[in-house]
């Protein structure tokens, strides 16, 4: 998964979005102002960068600037509503801009998006004695390959890069299947069923009433 820098001086907005992006496997530092935050860059190769504007000291846009000047990607976190600002952080080539409050999985949605465009996503995802091989689309569980059908493959991807994140039956039917929910969701079920058949029980939790989530320790 990525390696992802949150700089925020509010304490508490910071450890929910360290939370929310550890729990689906990313690697996430964190900084109060920028000062702090160019320490981590000098040793660190971050992804991407989510930056709160109003800091103490040198704000978010004299330091977000800089550093998409330099190549990185950024992802402007605010409480400014003003249009304006939304102008200035896009136009100096922000890779997104997001009011406060959010909502968790706004957040994560906008940042997969942005993992995606600049192909940062790993090919290979590995967990326990469990990997998926994304760009060769195989699965191997204790060294021995399991054999899918394209379509359970592009279920479990869908479930896996949105690791300990709940996706609803109807989500999973319009992405992995490609057509509009129309209100029958047992196909879902079924293959569901097969996949845990395939891969064992304890990847793929049912999410009661709602959907499912893939939530293998490490």
């Amino acid at each position: 998964m990525a390696k992802i820098l949150i700089v925020e001086d509010d304490v508490s907005i910071r450890a929910m979005v360290k939370m929310h992006l550890s729990l689906v496997g990313h690697s996430v530092f964190e900084a109060e102002d920028a000062s702090s935050a160019r320490e981590i860059l000098k040793r660190e190769n971050i992804d991407l960068i989510v930056l709160d504007i109003m800091l103490p000291g040198e704000d978010g846009f004299s330091l977000g600037e800089k550093l998409i000047e330099k190549g990185m990607s950024v992802l402007f976190l605010t409480a400014r509503t003003g249009v304006s600002d939304r102008v200035r952080g896009l136009t100096m080539g922000a890779e997104d801009y997001i009011l406060k409050p959010f909502e968790p999985a706004e957040l994560l949605a906008r940042i997969e998006n942005i993992l995606k465009r600049n192909q940062k996503e790993e090919d290979i995802f590995k967990i326990n004695d469990f990997q998926i091989d994304f760009k060769a689309r195989r699965v191997f569980l204790k060294d021995e390959e399991v054999v899918l059908t394209a379509l359970e493959f592009d279920l479990l991807k869908m479930l896996a890069r949105r690791r300990n994140i709940a996706v609803s039956r109807e989500e999973l039917l319009n992405t992995v299947w490609g057509y509009n929910y129309l209100g029958e969701t047992r196909t879902v079920d079924v293959h569901i069923q097969r996949l845990r058949a395939k891969i064992g029980q304890e990847y793929i939790e049912t999410v009661y009433k709602y959907g499912y989530r893939f939530s293998g320790r490490q």
